[in-house]
């Protein structure tokens, strides 16, 4: 079944700065900009005020109005990492061989996983900082505004760290990632 229109709103906080232009999201706060391009997706992007976003479909099935939702969950991940910032915490696991995590200039590199001379080394994104927990031993802390390279540096860290050809109910050893929250912790 079609739907004339469907709509949802967003509120822009006050110390946040949203400008648009042809579904091009630029979000600017005290931690800095971001931007994001959504001209693949079919939604009219209004600004019935200044404080509030419109998203608009029109015309649209149960799929197509389901964008909607995707859109708004985008700005607000755009507002909240300009405001509050995002914070990955990763712990290293380990039975028998100590993980060994340097990093340097960006790049992370895992050292005597599983026992194995292999130098695993992740390439992190340029917005995304990497820094040894000095309060947890064995904990790597990956911070930055964007929610999107935050959370691939973790997983591009947790996955270079996969147990293969063996039994994964044994063998635990790897870098998980403990928690996720925001930078600024007092909000």
């Amino acid at each position: 079944m079609k739907h004339i229109s469907k709509d949802d709103t967003i509120t822009i906080p006050e110390n946040v700065t949203v400008s648009l232009k042809a579904r091009q999201i630029t979000v600017t706060g005290p931690r800095g900009t971001l931007s994001r391009d959504l001209r693949h997706l079919q939604v009219d992007i209004q600004r019935p005020t200044k404080k509030q976003l419109r998203i608009v479909v029109w015309g649209g099935g149960r799929k197509h109005i389901a964008t909607i939702r995707t859109v708004r969950s985008h700005i607000e991940n755009l507002i909240k990492g300009v405001t509050l910032g995002f914070e990955y915490k990763l712990r290293y696991v380990y039975a028998h061989f100590p993980i060994g995590v340097t990093i340097n200039k960006g790049v992370v590199e895992v050292r005597n996983f599983l026992g194995e001379k292999f130098v695993r080394k992740i390439q992190l994104d340029k917005d995304v900082e990497a820094v040894a927990s000095t309060s947890q031993k064995d904990e790597l802390i990956l911070t930055g505004n964007d929610v999107d390279k935050v959370s691939q540096c973790a997983a591009s860290i947790q996955q270079s760290t996969r147990v293969r050809n063996k039994d994964i109910r044994k063998f635990l050893d790897g870098i998980y990632v403990s928690e996720k929250g925001t930078v600024v912790k007092d909000f």
